[in-house]
């Protein structure tokens, strides 16, 4: 059985370390609520911007555009494919990370020669420990996703698709929306499908629009636009998923931190009571020793 010093001793590291988790735990709860106020603030231009995108599609439905499925197609054969995946700089959150890469493969298993773009240490980590090659890595943290640092991916993303080195693009990351699971998920970012424009509002079906130069490059502009806040929104959320995943395990750490003192601390005293129970016996013994002593030393004085 450990002595009492060494229970104290593991008392203390755990308690250290139940520090460590709760200041965790409250620095991911300000980083995911500032990351939510960030994207809340930017959330209204590109919902408006795809307001604008269906206006166009309601002028007219059969625009040909290279960042659209050819009408009346629903897929596009073929490839290379371009996938973005996000993950987070460090561990201690979770599955998130472990979800990401695991999502990741399973697009690779479907298309060998997909290329890859890795924002975040832990899948750059993963991908170069397991020797699968890396188109693009952004070295800047994920940590602080920005709207200037969307816009330098979708730059890179759409200068590859506008060249032909790719036919489409896909997205891995964690939605807000599925934090409690944390699972990730891959979306087609590019080509988009009429659908996702389509609209049933018909207010404005009727009016007519001038599009200068022409309607081909203002709607070529408009889905830069949108894409870099496609990009955007998917760092934040991924971000703040990644935050409320940390949350979760340090606050199952501070848990089992504290059933973990709670056990040590009642074998602490048992420890303790044990070794006074021990030392009253040993008194007790020596007491009642000396008192045998005593006695045989009055007996044999009475002989005498």
């Amino acid at each position: 059985m450990a002595s009492t010093k060494e229970i104290k001793d593991r008392i203390e590291s755990v308690r250290q370390t139940q520090k460590i988790t709760n200041a965790m735990y409250l620095i991911s709860s300000t980083k995911l609520r500032r990351a939510r106020e960030d994207l809340a603030h930017t959330r209204p231009y590109f919902e408006a911007l795809r307001a604008e995108i269906k206006r166009i599609f309601r002028t007219s439905s059969d625009i040909q555009n290279r960042y659209f499925y050819p009408p009346h197609e629903d897929d596009i054969k073929g490839g290379p494919y371009a996938c973005l995946v996000i993950t987070a700089d460090k561990g201690l959150a979770g599955s998130y990370n472990q979800n990401a890469v695991k999502e990741t493969m399973h697009i690779l298993a479907d298309h060998p020669g997909t290329k890859l773009f890795v924002v975040g240490e832990y899948g750059r980590h993963y991908f170069n420990q397991h020797q699968i090659p890396i188109e693009q890595s952004f070295l800047y943290t994920a940590q602080n996703p920005t709207l200037q640092r969307a816009r330098e991916i979708s730059a890179i993303l759409l200068d590859g698709y506008n060249k032909g080195l790719w036919k489409k693009i896909y997205i891995v990351y964690t939605d807000m929306a599925n934090s409690l699971s944390s699972a990730a998920q891959s979306t087609r970012l590019l080509p988009f499908h009429r659908a996702h424009f389509a609209s049933t509002d018909e207010d404005h079906a009727s009016d007519s629009f001038e599009f200068m130069p022409d309607m081909a490059t203002v709607l070529d502009n408009m889905i830069e636009s949108y894409i870099s806040g496609f990009i955007y929104s998917a760092l934040i959320d991924s971000f703040c998923s990644e935050q409320n995943a940390r949350m979760t395990a340090m606050d199952s750490a501070n848990e089992n931190a504290q059933r973990l003192l709670d056990e040590l601390s009642l074998q602490y005293n048992r420890v303790r009571q044990s070794a006074i129970t021990l030392e009253i016996t040993e008194v007790s013994a020596g007491a009642k020793a000396q008192r045998h002593k005593r006695e045989a030393a009055r007996n044999a004085r009475k002989d005498v």
